[in-house]
Parts: C-alpha cells; structure tokens; sequence
C-alpha cells in the first residue's frame, strides 16, 4: 500500500485512475482547483464501483499557481500527473494552454522532488508524438517527437510536447533521483461517469445525437479510459519503466465513419442517428471556419496517423480493449447517464 498523488482529480482520465489505485487498495489523494468539486468526484467514484470513494483525501491546487502543491505531495510515495488544460476551443494565443500545462507540469516536478517522491508517472499525448510530420506509412512510437515547426501544428499539441519535453529537460538537470515515466495516449474513450468529458467523448454524442449529419474524413487511434489508468499503475511500480515513455492505443485508427457504423450496428436505436456518408474534405474545412470546436481538426484530414502500443506491451504486459469494445462502452455510459437524446 502506497501514498498516491493524482493531480486534476476531476478528469476522465484521474477518476478511472483512482478507482484503480483504491481497488488496489493504495491511499490516495487527489488535487482540484475547487475543494466545492470534492463531492461531485466522490459520486463519479461512486458510479464506477468504489465503495471507499470517501477514502480519497482532497488538496487544493491549480497549475497556474505554486499554492498548495507542496502539501498536497508531502509524504507521497508516487504522483501521477494528470492534470492539463484541455479547451473545448481553439485559443487565439497558444500561451493560454502552453504557459499553463508546461509550468504548471514544472511545479508537480518541483513539489515531488522536494517531497521525496520516487516517481512521477506524467500523462502526456500522442500530440506530443505524431504532429508537424509528412505523411507516413510507419506506425510512430516512443522515439518521435511532435515538431512543431511543422504546418498547421494547433495550441494543444504544442502544449503536450513543450511540458512533456520540459518534465523531462526538469529530471535530467535537476530531478535529484526523481524518476519520470511518461504515458502518451491517442483519443481516450470509455465508460463516462459524469456530465464532464472530454472532446473525444464529445464525438461520439454528437454521432448519436445526429449533430454530425456527415462526418469529416478523420482517422482516430482509440484507447479505452480503464486501460489508461492501468498503464499509469503499471508505469508507476514497473522497475522496467523508470525514464521510459509509452504509447496507449488500442489498435489500428478509425475514420469517424468506421466508428459511426460499430454505432449503428450494435448500438440499435440509441445508434441510428450515426451518419452514414463522408463530407469531402473542402465541405468540412468550410464549415470548420463557422465552428470553433472544428478548427484544430482541419490539419487531421485526410490523414491516417498508425501507431503502436509495443514497448507497453512487452515491458509491462499492458494488454488493452479492442476498438469496437471501446466505442461500444462509452455509448453505453452516454445513454445510461442520459447524455445522448436523438
């Protein structure tokens, strides 16, 4: 049984997390912005099955500021670094997502080390790998790097590489003994326990709320929320995972239309909505200039980014949900919770 830090304990991807970690029965704690979010995470744990969700004892902290974060990491044995800012928008000044993620990553890493914490497992992105490049056949991995020089590289991928380039520039220089491990997951779905949820998640609603009367001609890589969680326990006990970074994908991307279809057909009614034509690739940018939420995914068009989950298979025996799986269990949650009315 560890001490375990989770910062942005309100996220997606931090709740599944935590219930693994109390599953496995490690004390944990968690950081919000607002202590008034301590209920509203206690009832999404509560929803995904944690009997002792009020065994999770709450720090309050913002990555925009040093408050807070030296006593929410005081006497931790692991801090897994969720927490990052995730807009449903394109900002106009990428500072506004870079300043905050890159600095705000540099004051878990600073608050760890002074605690004495052995590792911090920090939540990246596939952003942080497979943006700015040409076109290619070869599935990306742990070497690549996003370059961001690269053309119409949007604010988000740009705030993924700089913090994650950043923890790891931090541990080298002046880690003191901190050990990094780095977890870069492509779009995470799964199982939805609140009314907050990611873009990715976003998607899949609006297939089933017919709000995508034709779906742009976009490839996602997909990784279910339980086996993201599951990556991050596995990275942060693993001897094998010390200074190491791991992709999370499940298999092969998906257009939107591919996972359109795995909707209508297994989904049965709550799945007719789902589109069944592409919208040409000149349609979509169009109509991306009148939808904010639309901008970043203009670059994504017409392009099909493979990726492998390898390394995390061999070294640590991630063994990951298969796609039609993944899609399967968030549109269940999302009709369960009531979150999708055709």
């Amino acid at each position: 049984m560890s001490e375990v830090l989770v910062t942005g304990g309100s996220g997606f991807i931090a709740v599944h997390t935590i219930l693994q970690l109390l599953a496995a029965r490690h004390r944990v704690r968690a950081t919000l912005r607002s202590l008034d979010r301590a209920s509203e995470v206690r009832a999404m744990l509560r929803r995904g099955g944690a009997a002792n969700a009020g065994a999770v004892a709450f720090h309050a902290a913002d990555l925009t500021s040093d408050d807070g974060w030296s006593a929410a990491a005081a006497g931790c044995d692991y801090v897994l670094h969720i927490a990052s800012p995730l807009p449903d928008y394109v900002p106009k000044n990428a500072d506004e997502l870079i300043v905050p993620a890159r600095d705000g990553t540099l004051r878990v890493l600073r608050a760890a080390r002074e605690a004495g914490v052995k590792r911090v497992v920090l939540t990246s992105s596939f952003s942080a790998v497979a943006y700015g490049h040409p076109p290619r056949t070869t599935p990306f991995d742990e070497a690549d790097w996003s370059d961001l020089a690269g053309p119409d590289v949007q604010p988000y991928p740009k705030s993924k590489t700089l913090a994650e380039r950043a923890a790891w520039d931090f541990v080298t220089r002046e880690g003191a003994g901190l050990e990094l491990v780095s977890i870069c997951p492509v779009a995470v779905l799964g199982p939805v326990l609140g009314p907050n949820f990611s873009p990715s998640i976003a998607l899949v609603q609006a297939l089933m709320q017919g709000r995508a009367p034709l779906a742009p001609k976009i490839h996602l890589g997909l990784v279910d929320v339980r086996d993201v969680a599951d990556l991050h326990l596995r990275a942060m006990t693993a001897p094998s995972a010390s200074g190491e970074r791991f992709l999370a994908v499940a298999g092969p991307p998906l257009s939107v239309i591919e996972i359109a279809a795995v909707l209508r057909l297994r989904m049965g009614e709550a799945g007719r909505c789902a589109p069944r034509f592409e919208m040409p690739n000149w349609l979509a940018r169009i109509v991306a200039l009148g939808v904010p939420q639309l901008r970043d995914v203009k670059p994504l068009l017409g392009l099909r980014r493979a990726a492998t989950s390898d390394k995390a298979r061999r070294l640590l025996g991630w063994n990951p949900r298969p796609n039609d799986e993944i899609i399967i269990a968030t549109a269940e949650s999302l009709s369960r919770l009531g979150l999708v009315r055709p």
